[in-house]
């Protein structure tokens, strides 16, 4: 019978000062990116050099061109690949991709070629696997293209309301995959979903927004998309309520599903 084991916990962090936070509030692992306005976009090459000599816990770089779908023009798809290549060569823990194909299902052809460009790091497919329209077939998928990881949060908006498909899903993945889940957790509930999904592995953000250090501010203008008063928020890693998931999720001995 396999014993019960202590969860492992990744965090997603924006840039170095959340990598920081994360490993000072006890994480296992963190996960580098841009922008998670736009669910996580490529860090620069400056950054992930920064953060390589700072870090003391291995992280996880995405790989991720734009915001938006997951279905990528060759060029952007190329790219990709040479993102993976430099963050191989860096030297990185792993990365973490995600390419579908225009009917929702894993583009397997990408993936493999994403995976033996990474290789020997690990590789972890993003939540692109939660906008595929069969979550079993890309589970096989994913297995057959050599992905160590797959971060769900059951094709839902939440962990919590995804539970019965991530508990189906870690049952699927068994040993060949493993499966680790996210959406919305914080230290009331992930050790319920932990518990309840066999999962042991989670991943969560703990983001706070803080006002810029900006005395000025130009009512006028803005460089982007969002509200003007975006311009002068900053969005950062909260360090206390990373310790707190990570106690709460620590209290509890992951059973096998």
């Amino acid at each position: 019978m396999t014993k019960p084991r202590l969860p492992r916990i990744e965090v997603c962090v924006e840039g170095v000062d959340g990598l920081l936070a994360a490993q000072k509030a006890g994480a296992d692992r963190a996960e580098l990116c841009a922008s998670l306005l736009e669910g996580g976009i490529t860090p620069s090459i400056g950054v992930v050099r920064e953060a390589l000599k700072l870090s003391t816990i291995p992280f996880n770089v995405i790989v991720r061109p734009r915001g938006g779908d997951f279905l990528y023009s060759e060029h952007e798809f190329q790219a990709m690949l040479r993102d993976v290549e430099a963050l191989r060569d860096l030297g990185v823990a792993g990365v973490v991709i995600g390419c579908l194909t225009f009917d929702g299902r894993v583009d397997v052809e990408r993936t493999r070629a994403l995976v033996r460009a990474a290789k020997p790091l690990t590789v972890t497919f993003h939540r692109a696997f939660d906008m595929t329209r069969d979550y079993a077939e890309a589970v096989e998928d994913l297995v057959h293209c050599g992905v160590d990881r797959v971060l769900t949060s059951g094709q839902r908006r939440t962990a919590l309301e995804g539970i019965d498909i991530l508990r189906h899903t870690v049952k699927l993945a068994g040993d060949r995959l493993t499966v680790m889940v996210c959406g919305g957790l914080n230290a009331g509930n992930i050790g319920d979903v932990l518990e309840r999904t066999g999962a042991y592995e989670a991943h969560f953000s703990a983001g706070n927004t803080l006002p810029s250090g900006m005395a000025f501010h130009n009512p006028h203008v803005g460089m982007g998309g969002t509200a003007l008063e975006r311009e002068y928020e900053l969005t950062v890693t909260d360090e206390a309520a990373v310790r707190s998931t990570i106690a709460a999720a620590r209290a509890q001995l992951v059973q096998p599903a």
